[in-house]
This record gives C-alpha cells, sequence and structure tokens, in this order.
C-alpha cells in the first residue's frame, strides 16, 4: 500500500475543496425534482415531492454514521498501511448497508404509515406521496451501501472519487428524472424510480473504483467480518455517532420549532437565514473530512506530530473560511434576503437578525472541525458525550433568554451557544485524548 502523502495546508486545501463542490452540487437534485413536477400543475403532486425529499433526507441522515464510522476506520487502516484491514472494515461496512436497507424495505409499511401521520398533509398530497415512497424506498440497499462506499474512498484521502461519486449519482438521478417525468410522463413514480437507479448505478461506480484502487471486499472470509472484537468496536463507533447526530438534530428541530411559535413572519425570516448558514456549512463540511483522513492516517501510523500538525491546519482552515463566510454573510445578507423572499415583513424580520446569523459560520468552525478530527481518531464516544453536554447547556440557554425575553434573538443567541459549547468541549478535551491515542501503552 503507497504510504500517505506529506501533512501540508495545499493538501489540506486539495482534500477539502472536492467535497465542498460535492455538498454544492447535492442541492440542485431537488431544485430539479421540485421543478419537474411543478410543471406538470398539479400543487398537490408538489407537494408530495417537497415532503418526500424531507422524509427520505431524514431516514437517510441517520445512517450517515456509516459514512463517517467508515472513513476514520479505514484511514486509521491506511496509515498502518493495513490493506486488509481496509478490505475488512469495507466488507463490515457494506454487509450494514445492505442489511439495513433492506430492513427499510420490509419495513415499509409502517414507515409510510408514521410518516404520513407526522406530515398531515391533504389526502390528495398523501396519495401522491403513497407512490413515491413505496418506490423510492427501494433505493435504501444501495443508499447505505453507497454510504460505505463513500465513506472507504475519503478515508483514504480520494475526496476527488468521493466527488465523483457524488456527482456521478446525481447527474444520473436528474437525467432520469427528465426522461421518466416529462419524456414518458410517469409523475411522482419516476422521480421515485429515478432516484433508485441513480443510486444502483452509483453503487456499481462506486465497486468499480474500489477494485481499481486494489480492494476486493467480496472476497474477505465470513469469519473476518464477523469478528466479535472487530464488529464491537464497529457497531459502538456507529453507536456513537448516531446518538450524537440524533442530538444535533434534536438541537435543530428545537430551534426551528421554538421559531414557529413566534409567528409566521419569524418562521420564514429564520428559514432564509437558515440557508445562509446551510451554505457556509458546505464549506466547514469539506475541512471536516479532510481532518478525518488526515487525522485518522496519522492515528493508524502513530505519528503523533503529523496528527498534530494535520489538527492545527484543519482548524485553521476551518476558523479561516468560517470567518470569510460569515463576513461574506453580513455584507452580502441583505442582497440574499432580497433574491430569496419577496415578503417585505419576511425582509424585515430577516434583516434584524442578519448579525446574529452571519456570525453562525464562524462559531461552527471550530465544532466542524473538530468533528472531523475526533472522527479520524475515533473518539466518538467522547464527541458523542461533548454533544450531549452542549445539547443540555443549549436548552438552559434557552430557558434562560425565554425567561428574559429576548424574542428572536435570544433563540438565536441559544443556537449560537450551542455551536460554542460543542467546539470549546471538544477543544478542552483535545489535549487529553491526543496524550493517551498516542500513549506508549497504546503503540
Amino acid at each position: 500500500m503507497t504510504p500517505p502523502l506529506p501533512i501540508t495546508g495545499r493538501r489540506v486545501l486539495a482534500l477539502a475543496l472536492p467535497m465542498t463542490i460535492a455538498n454544492v452540487t447535492t442541492p440542485m437534485l431537488g431544485f430539479v425534482g421540485a421543478t419537474v413536477i411543478g410543471r406538470l400543475g398539479d400543487a398537490a403532486l408538489l407537494g408530495a415531492i417537497a415532503l418526500g425529499a424531507v422524509i427520505f433526507d431524514a431516514l437517510f441522515w441517520s445512517f450517515g454514521a456509516l459514512r463517517m464510522a467508515t472513513a476514520g476506520l479505514t484511514a486509521q487502516a491506511v496509515g498502518a498501511r493495513d490493506a486488509a484491514e481496509v478490505d475488512r472494515t469495507l466488507a463490515r461496512a457494506l454487509a450494514a448497508g445492505l442489511v439495513a436497507g433492506i430492513v427499510l424495505v420490509v419495513l415499509q409499511g409502517p414507515i409510510a404509515a408514521a410518516a404520513f401521520r407526522i406530515t398531515g398533509a391533504s389526502p390528495a398530497v398523501i396519495a401522491g406521496l403513497a407512490t413515491y415512497v413505496h418506490i423510492r424506498i427501494l433505493s435504501a440497499p444501495f443508499a447505505l451501501a453507497n454510504y460505505a462506499v463513500l465513506g472507504s474512498v475519503l478515508g483514504r484521502g480520494r475526496t476527488d472519487l468521493g466527488l465523483l461519486l457524488q456527482v456521478a449519482i446525481n447527474v444520473v438521478n436528474i437525467g432520469l428524472t427528465l426522461a421518466l417525468v416529462l419524456g414518458l410522463d410517469l409523475s411522482l413514480a419516476g422521480a421515485a424510480l429515478a432516484t433508485v437507479i441513480a443510486e444502483a448505478a452509483g453503487l456499481a461506480l462506486g465497486l468499480v473504483i474500489l477494485v481499481r484502487l486494489g480492494s476486493k471486499p467480496w472476497r474477505v472470509p465470513w469469519s473476518e467480518i464477523r469478528d466479535p472484537v472487530a464488529l464491537k468496536r464497529t457497531l459502538a463507533v456507529n453507536g456513537d455517532v448516531i446518538v450524537r447526530t440524533l442530538a444535533l438534530v434534536s438541537g435543530i428541530v428545537l430551534f426551528s420549532a421554538l421559531g414557529a411559535r413566534q409567528g409566521d413572519a419569524v418562521l420564514a425570516a429564520n428559514a432564509v437565514l437558515w440557508n445562509l448558514f446551510l451554505i457556509g456549512g458546505f464549506f466547514l463540511d469539506g475541512f471536516a473530512t479532510a481532518a478525518e483522513a488526515l487525522c485518522g492516517q496519522a492515528v493508524g501510523g502513530r505519528d503523533a506530530g503529523g496528527f498534530r500538525k494535520a489538527s492545527a491546519l484543519s482548524l485553521g482552515w476551518c476558523l479561516g473560511f468560517g470567518l470569510g463566510v460569515s463576513l461574506l454573510a453580513l455584507v452580502g445578507g441583505h442582497a440574499f434576503i432580497d433574491f430569496v423572499t419577496t415578503s417585505e415583513p419576511v425582509r424585515a424580520v430577516a434583516r434584524r437578525y442578519l448579525p446574529l446569523a452571519a456570525a453562525a459560520p464562524f462559531v461552527a468552525a471550530l465544532p466542524f472541525a473538530y468533528d472531523g478530527i475526533y472522527i479520524g481518531a475515533t473518539w466518538t464516544r467522547a464527541m458523542r458525550n461533548l454533544m450531549l453536554a452542549a445539547l443540555a447547556a443549549y436548552c438552559a440557554t434557552l430557558v434562560l433568554v425565554q425567561g428574559l425575553q429576548l424574542g428572536n434573538a435570544g433563540l438565536w443567541l441559544a443556537f449560537l451557544s450551542f455551536l460554542g459549547a460543542r467546539g470549546i468541549g471538544q477543544a478542552l478535551a483535545y489535549p487529553g485524548l491526543a496524550r493517551r491515542t498516542f500513549s506508549p501503552d497504546r503503540a
């Protein structure tokens, strides 16, 4: 196995930018799907595909731990120059993704019933949504297996190939959506079928790429895939990341719910400002991915100096970009708000809270970078516990600002405290975790 390349600022940037581009291209898929269905002129169909996208984003995002855990474990195997463990990690992840996906297909009835009940949509929307859900759920085994493939590719530090996979899936999906919906007049069934085929094609391409990289996970003996010690570690890492993700989602849902209680104008304004924050997140997530690969490889190679250098560079780049995005949001935020909404009341509310929302990318830079570092080092238990502590601090801050009657400003301040508590907690825990990871006893 080829040894990892030297850790430099240029390499961090080279790893981060492809995933940033991949993140930016992903929302285009939802936009094209909504536009194509919207051209059919039926509001119920448009509502159905919008709700369907939300349902599957939430459903599949809960399995995002599979990608992150695979990336961290693969990076460590690459750093240790253990090609066999790279394949074993991939084989376990593929098996987990395929099994989880099949379970989702089998449970599609209860899943659909729960989703329909939660949405509370009209009968016309539910009818279209049912068609969409029962076809798109068939993509679950492919989609979750693709998480495993992407994690394996990113753990090797090949974010360029990660970009290729993401773009290929999205391009195939967009092309098939146009052909099946507008060309063959298959409506929502066509949009759902396009996603199933695109995910299957993405998995096929991913496996071809992995073979070209030297991997043959199907040759890993079943006894090694279900090795109790390795399986226990894999499940522990995945479980920690799942709990961390659920805590993060809970914080975001709480923010949205409390904003909704302050009126439609505040709810809409927060939605506009939230999208501004998400754009900054595209850049920050790219640097987190770079940290996963570089820090994981350093841990696997027992390179304490390289680990410290990778951590420092990832933090520096992430903070720098976070500051830049925050300044751009502050300067160009008014134009962004006017572009997104034509409602003057919503524009007025959004402008009032723009400075607080603009600060979010810079405050989020620290936890984004540390998430990548912690995942690469597989410090997932600490990451989970620190996230839960930050969520508790966030809830306490919400109670405080509501008592002070700070309104929506208090809500944004509480959310910034959530981000800040995560980053500060991770920074304080970092030195001790690094010492234990590279202590002679762990060699």
